[in-house]
This record gives structure tokens, C-alpha cells and sequence, in this order.
């Protein structure tokens, strides 16, 4: 199949999956994604590996033109994973990947431009006032994944930034006796204790965990897959309240980033923020997303949103690309 002259190639690399696709661009609006395909990172020893696998599966050679949006801080430097063994060399990715024009961005920054390009179209409410996006301002962006993704879009009329961060590594804030406990739990395992190992995919276990041994009952050996369809589907009580105060804790740190950036909007993201995005209005979200002292009525000014977009990374990619280079 022939390359056209407004494709390019696209990449989301998570620190579990890998999503490789085919961006035909027109506008920051009109972007249509296809030949798009899944893998798991462990199946390949590389991402020039899996980019070759990519190109086999769709059966065509690939743009030489493309975006890769990446779980781990761009900074100029080699791109090092923090849930995954892949590397990424910026001076080789050329020659490796065979593109001639590319951008290289933070998976949370692809999702902030997705953000900015689609707004309201793709932003289903979760708690605080109902209101529009604001046309001036901060909208901070965070999402569980693999990982916690943090990032910011700054605002201005028709014009935008998009500031990449890696505020899921911020230090954990116990907000009761029973989050004590759960640091004292990883603190012993990880020594500093991020958000990232509670409000991420893989914290619903030590949770679990936790409150397993709190009730005197034996923790069921389960994937963290396994762990999270048991927890939301309500069949287990303890699974379910691990859930329960899974979303408390995440409503914790929303605020808190929200605090942090002067956020006029909050806006959660990632797999696993759609996943659980039915029942987060109805859980302890939104008490401890406000539950912040002597500013609690400046955080229930805030509104805050689910992206429903299905692969924001995969579209903020190609956003991204036509920002850098143009069509």
C-alpha cells in the first residue's frame, strides 16, 4: 500500500503496551487514525523491533515522517523507561526508524495536545461546576496507567503550551491512619514513596494488600488485571473497598496538582481513568479532591473532567507533529 503525502506514523509506548497507527492529517481537528495495532512491550526486545513488527502487521512500508510519544521525560538525553526495559537513543531514532522528520514528546504531553485540539467534544463531567474548559489559563492533566501521568496545558484564546512533568513522582501524603500504614507498607519495599505506587494500576494490590491483612483474611494471589475486574465488580468486599479507597487517594493527589499548578480545570486521563470512569462520580473522589484545609472552597470552584477520547495519545501524536513541522 502506498504512502499518501498527509500520512504519517504514529506511536503511544507505555511502559505495558505499545500502540502503533497510521495518522492521516488535514487539520488539528481532522485527524483520521487507522491500521492502528497493539502489542505488548515484552514481546519485543526493542522498539526498532516492534517497528518492524508494526510494519509487517499492516503489510506497507511506513512514513518517513512521524511522532513518538513516549511514558518517560523528554530531555535531550536517551529516553529510559521507568516501567519498561525498552531505550530510546534521540540521535539514532532516524536512522533506526528510517524517518525523516519527527517529533519525540511525553505520552502525557501527546494527551494534553489531544486535549487542547478536541476540548469539550471528548470531556464528560466528573464532579465540580459543569462549566466549559477555560479560554485563559491552567488545565492540569493526570491519569493512571501503567504508571501516573502528570502534565499541564497553559491556555491563551486560540493559542496553547503544553508543559510535560513528571508530577507522578512526587512524594505520597497519607491523608488518614489506615494511608499511614499503607506508607509505612511501601516505604519498607521502595524506601521514598511516590504517588505513582498508589494511584497507579499496580497500587490496587499493595491496597489490597493491606487491607487483607487488616481484616485477618488472605489476600487472593491475583494479576493486578485479575485484582481490578474483581474490585469493580463489587463481588469481593475487601477488593471493592481497596477500590474505594484507590479513588479517595486519587482524589487526593488530583487536588493536590491542581494546587500546585493553579489549575482552572482538572482533567483525568489514561486506560485505567476510563476504565473507572462510571463509577469515580459516585466514589470518594470528589470529597478528598476538595479536602484541602482553609482552600477547600477554591478547589469546589474547580471543574473537573474525564477525557473519553479512546487513544488521546495516538491523536496528540499527530497533533503534535503538524505543531513541530506543519502539514
Amino acid at each position: 500500500m502506498p504512502v499518501t503525502v498527509n500520512e504519517i506514523v504514529i506511536a503511544d509506548i507505555g511502559g505495558t503496551h505499545a500502540r502503533f497507527a497510521i495518522a492521516n492529517i488535514s487539520d488539528a481537528r481532522n485527524i483520521a487514525i487507522d491500521r492502528e495495532v497493539t502489542m505488548e512491550c515484552s514481546a519485543h526486545a526493542s522498539l526498532q523491533i516492534a517497528w518492524q513488527a508494526y510494519a509487517r502487521a499492516i503489510g506497507q512500508e511506513l512514513p518517513r515522517r512521524g511522532t513518538l510519544a513516549v511514558a518517560a521525560p523528554v530531555n535531550g538525553e536517551d529516553v529510559c523507561f521507568t516501567n519498561s526495559s525498552w531505550k530510546i537513543r534521540p540521535g539514532l531514532i532516524g536512522e533506526k526508524l528510517k524517518l525523516d522528520q519527527f517529533s519525540l514528546i511525553n505520552d502525557f504531553g501527546a494527551v494534553c495536545h489531544a486535549i487542547a485540539a478536541l476540548d469539550a467534544i471528548v470531556l464528560d463531567h466528573v464532579c465540580g461546576p459543569d462549566i466549559a474548559a477555560p479560554e485563559k489559563g491552567i488545565i492540569t492533566v493526570l491519569g493512571p496507567g501503567t504508571g501516573l501521568g502528570v502534565a499541564h496545558i497553559l491556555r491563551s484564546g486560540d493559542e496553547y503550551t503544553v508543559t510535560e512533568t513528571e508530577g507522578g513522582h512526587v512524594d505520597f501524603a497519607p491523608h488518614d491512619e489506615l494511608e499511614d500504614q499503607l506508607l509505612v507498607r511501601l516505604r519498607k519495599v521502595h524506601g521514598r514513596v511516590s504517588v505513582e505506587r498508589v494511584v497507579a494500576g499496580p497500587g490496587l494490590q499493595e491496597i489490597y494488600r493491606l487491607m487483607a491483612q487488616l481484616e485477618g483474611s488472605q489476600a487472593k494471589q491475583l494479576t493486578d488485571k485479575d485484582l481490578w475486574q474483581l474490585a469493580l465488580s463489587g463481588d469481593d468486599a475487601i477488593a471493592a473497598a481497596a477500590f474505594d479507597r484507590f479513588c479517595l487517594c486519587l482524589g487526593s493527589v488530583a487536588g493536590d496538582l491542581a494546587l500546585a499548578q493553579g489549575a482552572q480545570m482538572v482533567v483525568l486521563a489514561g486506560g485505567l481513568g476510563n476504565r473507572i470512569a462510571d463509577q469515580l462520580p459516585s466514589s470518594g473522589f470528589k470529597k478528598r479532591f476538595v479536602a484541602k484545609g482553609r482552600f477547600q472552597s477554591m478547589m469546589e470552584k474547580i471543574p473537573v473532567r474525564q477525557l473519553t477520547h479512546k487513544e488521546p495519545g495516538l491523536y496528540g501524536a499527530a497533533v503534535a507533529f503538524l505543531r513541530e513541522h506543519g502539514q
